[in-house]
């Protein structure tokens, strides 16, 4: 008997998988239209009254961009989760042209409690100006709004073309989650082992795998652009024994994450990523004995430290196949370590200004080195106090709207931070909230109760959830290094 793991589609079987990858192209591009003209109109109706002509038109492109999809697709229903948006169970690709509208539609549902709209074949250019008006209005309330508080408003202007639900419950276990997680998984351990393989090539004077470190690079940038919480947080799992494996990808990951919120394009995110990853490039000229050294560095010993950039650029001046390596990489790897005024070192030869994406790697690798544990730094920094300085002190040389960008990333509280709730909890920083407002409350998973009993693996809590209006349920009282409670971080994030 065939296998059916083996067993050969047969050509209607291909033609029926073709037609709904077809299916699923034409909503993901409509959808993606629909999301846009929605924005669109938000932001007109916000400025104009409602006979301006761009009103109008705004009006008009939406009600054309849902007659699309009802007519292909027979229904029209969008609905959120987390931190996505799904046209009629089809989820769309965030990426660098639609992030603007993406996350302002995901804010002002979220602030109105919508999860689901489902939108009737009849829905016409009043019916959505209606409805966009509330959630605008609403989404500025101090109040808290939910659903049935938009659909009161709505009945009572007399549109009955959509039909509202809820947010669905929170459930990080999902079958997108998980398989998120995975792939993220895969990458990261793929990344640490072709980063460990260039740099052992490099300190035996052999050639690494050039395309091999471009595919990873490639993957890296897709999947931030795709999902960006589970890569980011495994840059929580900071391995001791190949820190300087690890310290490389993680400085890659956070890069091309800050890159893509200072608005890059793909291709400039790739460039951006591969200069990371070849950043700390230098240190496989630096001799074992330094880089693993436990007791105090000598003199001799942070001479060769500090030569590293130097060192990485001649490192890639030797790389066979250098054509293929961008130029930027080199001046990454230069000045990764001087600060904005081009003190720091090694030292400048001339007056010139740091490299936009040294400035931005310079601001990931300070980050991560400070968080990370060392041969020579058994007790790292918390996330918190290390993102405080580079903020407050001007003398760490970092430049400050680099460092804005980055808090707006991590948040005040970067992912992998341990935190006391008012609750007595222990809590770990899981992602950002979305909610650009709340910064300062990120989503956290609880991994002790008030008793000090262990959780495993933690319930998910957004900390801008209320329990009456102005009233929060939970709220961070300090961070704590995790070492005190047993906890090892990372184990939160596999």
């Amino acid at each position: 008997m065939t296998d059916p793991r083996t067993r050969v589609p047969t050509p209607s079987q291909n033609a029926a998988q073709d037609g709904v990858d077809q299916s699923e192209s034409f909503i993901r591009r409509a959808g993606r239209t629909l999301i846009v003209s929605v924005y669109g109109a938000m932001r007109v109706i916000r400025l104009y009254p409602p006979e301006n002509e761009a009103v109008r038109n705004a009006l008009n492109d939406l009600v054309e961009a849902g007659k699309t999809l009802l007519d292909k697709d027979k229904e029209l229903e969008l609905r959120t989760s987390g931190e996505f948006i799904f046209v009629n169970s089809t989820r769309l690709r965030l990426d660098l042209d639609n992030y603007a509208s993406f996350s302002h539609l995901l804010s002002v549902l979220r602030k109105c409690g919508v999860g689901t709209i489902h939108v009737a074949a009849e829905a016409n250019a009043r019916d959505w100006l209606v409805l966009l008006s509330q959630l605008l209005s609403l989404s500025t309330s101090e109040e808290e709004v939910v659903v049935h508080d938009v659909a009161e408003k709505l009945e009572a202007a007399g549109v009955t073309t959509f039909t509202l639900g809820p947010p669905p419950p929170t459930d990080d276990d999902s079958d997108f989650m998980r398989r998120a997680k995975e792939a993220a998984k895969r990458t990261y351990s793929h990344s640490v082992a072709v980063t460990r393989e260039c740099m052992g090539s490099v300190r035996m004077g052999q050639a690494p795998n050039i395309k091999k470190i471009k595919r990873v690079v490639q993957t890296i940038v897709d999947q931030i652009l795709n999902e960006e919480t589970s890569l980011v947080g495994l840059t929580t799992i900071r391995d001791y024994d190949e820190y300087t494996f690890t310290h490389s990808v993680n400085v890659c990951i956070f890069s091309v994450a800050l890159g893509r919120r200072l608005g890059l394009s793909k291709l400039q995110l790739f460039d951006l990523g591969m200069a990371a990853l070849f950043h700390d490039i230098g240190k496989s000229r630096v001799p074992l004995g330094v880089l693993n050294k436990v007791e105090n560095l000598t003199d001799e010993d942070w001479r060769w430290l500090a030569a590293h950039p130097w060192l990485g650029v001649l490192a890639l001046f030797q790389i066979r196949g250098l054509a293929e390596l961008p130029y930027r990489s080199m001046i990454v790897c230069y000045e990764h370590h001087m600060k904005t005024d081009m003190t720091g070192y090694p030292r400048t030869v001339r007056q010139r200004e740091q490299a936009i994406f040294a400035r931005i790697v310079a601001v990931a690798d300070g980050f991560d080195a400070a968080t990370s544990r060392r041969a020579y730094q058994t007790v790292p920094m918390s996330p918190a106090a290390v993102l405080a300085g580079m903020r407050d002190n001007p003398r760490r040389g970092f430049d400050p709207v680099i460092v804005k960008g980055f808090i707006n990333l991590v948040g005040v509280y970067p992912v992998g931070t341990l935190v006391v709730l008012d609750t007595f909890e222990l809590a770990i920083v899981h992602s950002v909230n979305p909610n650009a407002q709340a910064i300062s409350r990120p989503v956290v998973r609880i991994v002790s109760d008030d008793r000090g009993n262990v959780l495993y693996p933690g319930e998910l809590a957004d900390l801008t959830e209320q329990t009456a209006p102005g009233v929060f349920r939970r709220t961070i009282i300090k961070t704590e290094n995790p070492d005190r409670y047993g906890i090892t971080i990372g184990d939160y994030f596999l």
